[in-house]
């Protein structure tokens, strides 16, 4: 991580000790991040994959990482805006692959899928791998292309 790189963070009511873990993480690394919440104790995540979704569209942060159960709800509502690629991984080849291969912008996990040791791993990979670019930018321009066409 040579960069100085933002993240926005967000989560539902399930997660709340996977962000302590990713919180810590960032910490430790030094990396700027934002979070979006929730604080409460229920919540709907698509509230806070919206949230976390448009900052990083916006360009505000470079990454986002969201959590709820299983990282797949709040994955799928991430992916609702356009320009986000945001992927679910539960090991640390899967991270490194989705930011090697899709450009991934947004990492999801699930609490109740990885533990904290699983989960640093997956940061790490995350954080540390760069965007291949080459025969994998045009497969993600052509899922820009699918946006402009079906995000209206």
């Amino acid at each position: 991580m040579n960069k100085k790189i933002t993240v926005a963070l967000g989560n539902d009511h399930a997660a709340f000790s996977l962000k302590k873990t990713v919180i810590e993480f960032l910490e430790r690394k030094g990396i700027e991040y934002k979070d979006f919440g929730t604080f409460e104790d229920k919540a709907d995540y698509p509230d806070f994959a919206e949230k976390v979704s448009a900052a990083v569209a916006r360009g505000e942060f470079d990454y986002g990482v969201l959590l709820c159960g299983t990282g797949v709800g709040i994955s799928i509502a991430a992916n609702k805006v356009k320009g986000i690629r945001a992927a679910v991984c539960a090991d640390s080849f899967t991270a490194r692959a989705t930011r090697q291969h899709n450009d991934a912008n947004i990492l999801a996990m699930g609490e109740r899928v990885v533990g904290s040791g699983v989960a640093v791993d997956i940061l790490d990979a995350f954080f540390s791998t760069a965007f291949e670019g080459g025969r994998h930018q045009a497969r993600v321009d052509k899922i820009s292309a699918m946006e402009q066409k079906y995000f209206k």
